[in-house]
Protein backbone atom coordinates (compact mmCIF):
# COMPACT_ATOMS: atom_id res chain seq x y z
CA UNK A 1 0.00 0.00 0.00
CA UNK A 2 1.34 3.43 -0.79
CA UNK A 3 2.03 5.96 1.80
CA UNK A 4 -1.05 8.34 2.66
CA UNK A 5 0.04 12.10 1.02
CA UNK A 6 0.34 13.40 4.37
CA UNK A 7 2.78 10.39 5.55
CA UNK A 8 4.90 10.65 2.10
CA UNK A 9 5.88 14.17 2.85
CA UNK A 10 6.51 13.69 6.58
CA UNK A 11 8.78 10.56 5.18
CA UNK A 12 10.50 12.46 2.81
CA UNK A 13 13.22 14.23 4.61
CA UNK A 14 13.83 11.11 5.99
CA UNK A 15 14.22 9.19 2.64
CA UNK A 16 16.95 12.50 1.72
CA UNK A 17 18.55 12.39 4.74
CA UNK A 18 19.14 7.99 4.33
CA UNK A 19 19.69 8.78 0.53
CA UNK A 20 22.89 11.27 1.70
CA UNK A 21 24.17 9.08 4.32
CA UNK A 22 24.62 6.47 2.00
CA UNK A 23 26.31 8.78 -1.04
CA UNK A 24 28.82 10.07 2.47
CA UNK A 25 29.25 5.98 3.15
CA UNK A 26 29.77 4.56 -0.36
CA UNK A 27 29.52 7.55 -2.88
CA UNK A 28 27.23 6.90 -5.81
CA UNK A 29 29.03 3.08 -6.21
CA UNK A 30 27.27 1.64 -3.40
CA UNK A 31 24.10 3.80 -3.99
CA UNK A 32 21.19 1.04 -4.10
CA UNK A 33 17.39 0.67 -3.00
CA UNK A 34 18.39 -1.54 -0.29
CA UNK A 35 20.94 0.55 0.70
CA UNK A 36 19.07 3.30 1.32
CA UNK A 37 16.57 1.18 3.02
CA UNK A 38 18.67 -0.50 5.42
CA UNK A 39 20.18 3.35 6.14
CA UNK A 40 16.19 4.07 7.44
CA UNK A 41 15.63 1.20 8.71
CA UNK A 42 12.51 0.37 6.05
CA UNK A 43 11.77 -1.85 3.03
CA UNK A 44 12.74 -1.96 -0.53
CA UNK A 45 9.46 -1.87 -0.76
CA UNK A 46 8.35 1.28 0.92
CA UNK A 47 11.44 2.95 -1.38
CA UNK A 48 9.68 1.66 -4.75
CA UNK A 49 6.88 4.36 -4.05
CA UNK A 50 9.36 7.33 -4.20
CA UNK A 51 11.89 5.53 -6.19
CA UNK A 52 10.56 3.04 -8.98
CA UNK A 53 13.71 2.92 -10.99
CA UNK A 54 17.26 3.43 -9.99
CA UNK A 55 17.59 6.18 -12.64
CA UNK A 56 14.80 8.19 -10.18
CA UNK A 57 17.01 6.95 -7.29
CA UNK A 58 20.20 8.98 -8.78
CA UNK A 59 18.32 11.69 -10.11
CA UNK A 60 16.66 12.31 -6.32
CA UNK A 61 20.50 11.81 -5.03
CA UNK A 62 22.10 14.12 -7.34
CA UNK A 63 19.00 16.99 -6.86
CA UNK A 64 20.23 16.27 -3.18
CA UNK A 65 23.89 16.83 -3.82
CA UNK A 66 23.10 20.14 -5.60
CA UNK A 67 20.82 21.69 -3.23
CA UNK A 68 23.03 20.87 -0.38
CA UNK A 69 26.27 22.24 -2.32
CA UNK A 70 24.74 25.42 -3.14
CA UNK A 71 23.39 25.66 0.61
CA UNK A 72 26.40 25.46 2.13
CA UNK A 73 27.99 28.35 4.15
CA UNK A 74 29.92 30.73 2.20
CA UNK A 75 33.43 32.58 3.13
CA UNK A 76 33.12 36.02 2.95
CA UNK A 77 35.33 37.66 0.02
CA UNK A 78 37.39 40.47 1.94
CA UNK A 79 37.95 42.48 -1.18
CA UNK A 80 36.49 41.81 -4.77
CA UNK A 81 38.46 40.49 -7.80
CA UNK A 82 41.09 37.96 -7.33
CA UNK A 83 40.23 37.71 -3.03
CA UNK A 84 36.97 37.31 -3.75
CA UNK A 85 38.07 34.44 -6.30
CA UNK A 86 40.54 32.69 -3.74
CA UNK A 87 37.54 32.66 -1.61
CA UNK A 88 35.01 30.74 -3.91
CA UNK A 89 38.14 28.63 -4.65
CA UNK A 90 38.27 28.13 -1.24
CA UNK A 91 34.90 27.04 -0.36
CA UNK A 92 35.06 24.24 -3.07
CA UNK A 93 38.60 22.44 -1.44
CA UNK A 94 38.21 19.95 0.73
CA UNK A 95 39.55 21.18 3.32
CA UNK A 96 37.22 20.30 6.39
CA UNK A 97 35.16 16.77 7.00
CA UNK A 98 31.97 17.89 5.50
CA UNK A 99 34.04 19.67 2.48
CA UNK A 100 36.08 16.06 1.58
CA UNK A 101 32.06 14.15 2.28
CA UNK A 102 30.74 16.42 -0.40
CA UNK A 103 33.73 16.50 -2.99
CA UNK A 104 34.36 12.42 -2.84
CA UNK A 105 29.88 12.32 -3.76
CA UNK A 106 30.51 15.02 -6.66
CA UNK A 107 34.05 12.76 -8.01
CA UNK A 108 31.43 9.46 -7.76
CA UNK A 109 28.96 10.86 -9.58
CA UNK A 110 31.30 11.67 -12.60
CA UNK A 111 31.28 7.73 -13.53
CA UNK A 112 27.39 7.74 -13.94
CA UNK A 113 27.37 10.95 -15.76
CA UNK A 114 29.73 9.61 -17.74
CA UNK A 115 28.08 6.44 -19.12
CA UNK A 116 24.51 8.45 -19.28
CA UNK A 117 23.92 10.99 -21.73
CA UNK A 118 21.39 13.20 -19.85
CA UNK A 119 23.24 13.42 -16.68
CA UNK A 120 26.37 14.05 -18.85
CA UNK A 121 24.56 17.02 -20.07
CA UNK A 122 23.12 17.89 -16.46
CA UNK A 123 26.82 18.06 -15.49
CA UNK A 124 28.11 20.22 -18.35
CA UNK A 125 25.71 22.60 -17.41
CA UNK A 126 26.69 22.90 -13.87
CA UNK A 127 30.36 23.23 -14.84
CA UNK A 128 29.18 26.14 -17.12
CA UNK A 129 27.20 27.35 -14.09
CA UNK A 130 30.97 27.38 -12.01
CA UNK A 131 33.02 28.83 -15.09
CA UNK A 132 30.35 31.82 -15.11
CA UNK A 133 30.40 32.58 -11.33
CA UNK A 134 33.96 32.74 -11.14
CA UNK A 135 34.10 34.71 -14.63
CA UNK A 136 33.02 37.72 -13.06
CA UNK A 137 35.60 37.53 -10.56
CA UNK A 138 38.16 37.72 -13.14
CA UNK A 139 36.83 40.25 -14.89
CA UNK A 140 36.55 42.60 -12.19
CA UNK A 141 40.20 41.33 -11.34
CA UNK A 142 41.51 42.72 -14.71
CA UNK A 143 39.35 45.77 -14.30
CA UNK A 144 41.37 46.36 -10.81
CA UNK A 145 44.94 45.91 -12.77
CA UNK A 146 45.37 42.55 -10.86
CA UNK A 147 45.47 40.30 -14.18
CA UNK A 148 47.50 41.08 -17.64
CA UNK A 149 45.30 44.15 -19.81
CA UNK A 150 45.38 41.23 -22.12
CA UNK A 151 44.24 38.41 -20.11
CA UNK A 152 40.74 36.43 -21.41
CA UNK A 153 38.58 35.65 -18.40
CA UNK A 154 36.77 32.96 -20.31
CA UNK A 155 40.08 31.30 -20.80
CA UNK A 156 41.41 31.91 -17.40
CA UNK A 157 37.93 30.54 -15.63
CA UNK A 158 38.55 26.81 -17.32
CA UNK A 159 41.88 27.02 -16.19
CA UNK A 160 40.79 27.87 -12.91
CA UNK A 161 38.41 25.15 -12.84
CA UNK A 162 40.74 22.86 -13.98
CA UNK A 163 43.17 23.74 -11.64
CA UNK A 164 40.62 23.55 -8.43
CA UNK A 165 39.41 20.25 -9.50
CA UNK A 166 42.41 18.64 -10.05
CA UNK A 167 43.84 19.54 -6.59
CA UNK A 168 39.87 18.08 -5.63
CA UNK A 169 40.59 14.42 -6.55
CA UNK A 170 44.29 14.88 -5.27
CA UNK A 171 43.52 15.89 -1.53
CA UNK A 172 40.48 13.17 -1.99
CA UNK A 173 43.02 10.34 -3.09
CA UNK A 174 46.03 11.93 -0.92
CA UNK A 175 45.10 13.40 1.98
CA UNK A 176 47.89 13.36 4.09
CA UNK A 177 50.20 14.96 1.16
CA UNK A 178 47.22 17.51 0.48
CA UNK A 179 46.02 18.77 3.67
CA UNK A 180 44.17 21.96 4.13
CA UNK A 181 47.91 23.89 4.72
CA UNK A 182 49.43 22.39 1.83
CA UNK A 183 45.69 22.70 -0.38
CA UNK A 184 45.91 26.42 0.36
CA UNK A 185 49.04 27.33 -0.27
CA UNK A 186 49.12 25.56 -3.58
CA UNK A 187 45.91 27.48 -4.58
CA UNK A 188 47.90 31.08 -3.47
CA UNK A 189 50.65 29.97 -5.92
CA UNK A 190 48.30 29.01 -8.52
CA UNK A 191 46.39 32.82 -8.03
CA UNK A 192 50.54 34.63 -8.16
CA UNK A 193 51.36 32.63 -10.95
CA UNK A 194 47.64 33.89 -12.87
CA UNK A 195 48.21 37.53 -11.07
CA UNK A 196 49.90 40.78 -13.13
CA UNK A 197 53.42 40.83 -11.70
CA UNK A 198 53.73 43.80 -9.18
CA UNK A 199 55.98 47.39 -10.56
CA UNK A 200 59.38 46.46 -9.13
CA UNK A 201 60.40 49.37 -6.34
CA UNK A 202 63.11 51.44 -7.18
CA UNK A 203 66.62 51.24 -4.88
Amino acid sequence: MAPAPGDREARREDVSQAVWQVLADKGFGGLTLRAVATAMGASTGLLMHYFPTKRALVAHALDLLEKRTAARPRREPPAAGLAALRAALLDILPLAPGDVARNRIWVSSWDLALADDDLGADQGARYERLRSSLLRHLETARDLGELPPAADPGRLAATVVAFTHGLVVQALFDPARFPEDVQTSLLDDFLASIAEPLPARGP
